[in-house]
């Protein structure tokens, strides 16, 4: 049996600045990369037409075409991790193998489960940081805890990192790739998925947007935003290189950053935010949960113009502009007080760039039942936040043509007496 090294690619589908495909390249001879299309993983996405796995697969025939320019090939394979591995223990002799680390709870405990089954047959498992800056563990206060509240995280944060020499890895030692025939790529179809249509914003890290981020962010009808989260979610970009730019440009944007990693330490110290609100008194809260208002905030028939342009923008193209996000959270769980784990699921299912840990601190945030949360007794009011941020409605025209004709449904609920409830609401559960 033929002799190899695995290099095991998940969140991080690039071959430049890729921290343990460097690793790998560097320590190790006949490096064979590898994908696996996670069943586990595939099983529950619902809708077969996913514009993420469409995205995956993509890169993947990137990557696969990249590697093969340098005599070398991309194994891809569909199934259960442990069942991938068992196989390909049995075809050739594994010497090692190495990856990047993944800190959601699933990850964890799929890596836990092929470490061991590699460790039966002393195989070493080498995982790498790569997807972060600091990884949970790394920020952490005085007593050694991690933080719950972001501003001084944030300050730790970048004081660690102005005194950590960041750099970007340079070339791989290509020479150390496996030479070998190209192997077959499964076609999206045979994963059992169709395409979509849905584009893909480019990887684009445009300096001048990023410097006036601070400028932009808030208007969504407004370029303004980076659109670089799905490239962040898949590693398609390096954090390494982003966070370099962005320290030089715009602190705003670093920020943005930094809450990720904020997110990622709070679900790897607390797996149970997946289920639960942050704060165990909130769990307490007597949603309403009508079904019939949950799917006119699904459909973007609220009779809120700024919350339907959200929601229809995110169904057309899985994305949702960053302040319009929170306004839509808000709306669910404080005017119609649907659970906010209804709202993070379906954008779990539309999102591009769905990342569990940012989508949990960013819903719970907005039901004011997480860590360091916008406080229950704030609720947005999203007519007032349309006059601020899409004064000229554009925006809101742009998704929903219908406003201002007799077409467009009348708001589903009253703007004061939905405030009220919801204060009643909390405070009643919060009061027990």
């Amino acid at each position: 049996m033929q002799q190899i090294t695995l290099f095991w690619f998940r969140r991080d589908l690039r071959l430049e600045d890729n921290t343990g495909f460097f690793y790998a390249l560097q320590q190790e001879k006949n490096v064979l990369p590898l994908f696996v299309f996670d069943t586990n993983i595939l099983e529950k996405l619902e809708d077969k037409k996913d514009a993420r796995l469409e995205f995956i697969h993509e890169q993947v025939c990137k990557l696969k075409k990249q590697l093969e320019e340098k005599g070398s090939s991309f194994l891809v394979k569909i199934g259960h991790p442990l069942n991938v591995y068992r196989e390909l223990m049995e075809n050739f002799d594994i010497q090692a193998v190495y990856t990047n680390r993944d800190y959601e709870p699933y990850a964890k405990e799929r890596d836990k489960a092929v470490e061991n089954l590699l460790k039966e047959k002393s195989i070493p498992f080498y995982t790498f940081k790569d997807q972060v800056i600091f990884e949970p563990g790394e920020v952490l206060n005085g007593s050694g805890e991690f933080y719950k509240v972001y501003t001084p995280y944030s300050k730790v944060w970048l004081d660690k990192f102005k005194n950590t020499k960041i750099e970007l890895l340079s070339s791989p030692q290509w020479k150390n790739l496996l030479q070998c025939p190209a192997f077959p790529l499964p076609s999206l179809e045979e994963i059992g998925f169709e395409k979509t249509g849905i584009q893909i914003p480019p990887m684009d890290t445009d300096e001048q947007l990023i410097a006036n981020y601070d400028k932009t962010r808030d208007f969504p009808a407004k370029a303004g935003t980076s659109r670089l989260g799905v490239h962040l979610r898949f590693g398609t970009i390096s954090i390494r290189k982003l966070a370099l730019i962005a320290s030089k440009l715009n602190a705003v944007f670093l920020n943005e950053l930094i809450w990720r990693e904020f997110y990622m330490t709070i679900l790897a110290y607390n797996p149970q935010v997946v289920e639960k609100a942050f704060k165990p008194a909130y769990d307490r809260i007597q949603w309403r949960n009508n079904q019939e208002e949950f799917k006119a905030w699904c459909e973007g028939k609220t009779g809120y113009p700024i919350v339907d342009a959200g929601i229809r923008e995110l169904n057309a193209t899985g994305y949702m502009h960053n302040r319009v996000r929170m306004i839509v959270a808000s709306f669910l769980t404080k005017h119609l007080l649907i659970d906010w784990r209804w709202g993070e699921a379906y954008f779990a299912s539309k999102l591009l760039d769905f990342e569990l840990a940012s989508n949990n601190g960013g819903w719970q945030w907005a039901a004011g039942t997480g860590t360091d949360a916008q406080p229950y007794f704030r609720v947005f009011n999203p007519e007032s936040q349309m006059e601020k941020f899409d004064k000229e409605l554009k925006y809101v025209k742009k998704w929903v043509p219908e406003f201002g004709t007799n077409l467009y449904p009348k708001p589903i609920v009253d703007h004061k007496f939905a405030r009220q409830r919801a204060l009643d609401t909390y405070k009643k559960a919060l009061d027990q």
